[in-house]
């Protein structure tokens, strides 16, 4: 395949950036998408261009570093993958792909396509964790009952992996969908209950000090969703956000 590439470029935060035009050709429908700007750049620098950053990792739909705006969608035409599970054969011979970062001022660009998502680390910091024992006598896992349902769906928002592809696709650049996920994880489980009142209020306090805006309700973070977090998590979170409030006040 023969396609042309429209591509953020912007050498630093400070940069006003811009899109600039690439043509590839020979592109294989068995590559996958990073595969592809891997090609790229090869040529790039045997021309003596500066390549493009973007960020990447494990490859595997884990990690969530492969986070691209493609074609308007994040990580592109696929549902329930990630960039770097996306593969060429969705594009046709001749196709002009637009490729950005995500766009939410609590994702600042750092370099191109690479964004600084420390804001997610941040907003875990102030609560996303549990208490552990760690004297040497600590009571088996096993041994705590949790009743099914409730692992089900504790293990189905664990499945978040903080790529952000809900805040980039959301109007308001709302983080509710991933920390709902963090929330909901652990409020379902025995483990997080201790600081349950105490996790929902920091965390949502954090979320507000980055810059996330609120909840659309247009639901567009649970379809661009790479792991299909539910949006039952953020319904959840105002549950657990309400009852906290109310129980902080007496």
């Amino acid at each position: 395949m023969n396609l042309n590439l429209k591509i953020w470029r912007q050498s630093s935060p400070n940069d006003k950036g811009k899109m600039a035009d690439y043509k590839i050709t020979d592109v294989s429908p068995d590559m996958s998408f990073l595969e592809m700007l891997d090609v790229l750049n090869n040529q790039l620098i045997e021309a003596g261009d500066e390549p493009i950053a973007f960020d990447h990792d494990c490859r595997e739909g884990i990690c969530g570093m492969c986070s691209l705006y493609i074609n308007g969608e994040a990580h592109g035409p696929g549902k329930g993958i990630t960039t770097c599970q996306l593969h060429m054969r969705s594009f046709k011979d001749g196709d002009t792909i637009y490729i950005e970062p995500w766009r939410a001022s609590a994702f600042p660009v750092i370099k191109d396509l690479v964004v600084d998502r420390t804001a997610f680390d941040r907003v875990m910091s102030a609560g996303g964790f549990v208490s552990v024992n760690t004297s040497g006598r600590t009571q088996d896992a096993n041994n705590i009952p949790v009743p099914k349902e409730d692992a089900d769906k504790a293990f189905d928002a664990a499945t978040c992996i903080g790529c952000g592809a809900c805040v980039a696709s959301c109007k308001n650049s709302s983080a509710m969908l991933f920390v709902s996920a963090k929330v909901s994880q652990l409020a379902l489980l025995p483990q997080g209950k201790v600081e349950r009142t105490e996790r929902v209020l920091n965390m949502v306090k954090q979320m507000d000090e980055e810059g996330f805006g609120n909840c659309s309700n247009t639901g567009a973070c649970e379809v661009e969703c790479p792991k299909e977090i539910s949006l039952e998590n953020i319904a959840r979170m105002n549950r657990e956000y309400l009852v906290a409030s109310v129980s902080s006040e007496k």
